[in-house]
């Protein structure tokens, strides 16, 4: 009866640890949803929408570039850096300044 009793603790135990941290991965996936969310309506403020569209292109083929460009579109932002809207052109440039660390890879055939 008493490994019974300790097992039925055991088990108590292990269900609250549980819930508590299903909690707290919940509050942390809501406050990531919440970050973005302000970062979307951040980016839609400074941006026209045909520079968001390219942006748009830009994350499906290369996520992590676009990282980079929204943190960079939004620190200007936050400066106060951008005059009126940030527009296609603007983000080509961006673009370009931040994609040309590419590696050139030459193939010589002999």
């Amino acid at each position: 009866m008493a490994d019974e009793d300790e097992l039925e603790e055991l088990k108590k135990k292990k269900m609250q640890e549980l819930k508590e941290k299903q909690g707290s991965e919940e509050v942390q996936e809501e406050a990531k949803q919440q970050m973005e969310a302000q970062k979307k309506a951040m980016l839609r403020k400074v941006m026209t929408p045909d520079a968001r569209e390219r942006l748009g292109r830009v994350r499906m083929a290369r996520p992590q570039l676009a990282e980079q460009i929204e943190s960079q579109i939004i620190a200007l932002a936050q400066r106060g850096g951008t005059e009126g809207k940030i527009d296609d052109e603007t983000l080509k440039k961006l673009l370009k300044k931040l994609s040309g660390q590419k590696k050139e890879i030459n193939i010589k055939r002999r």
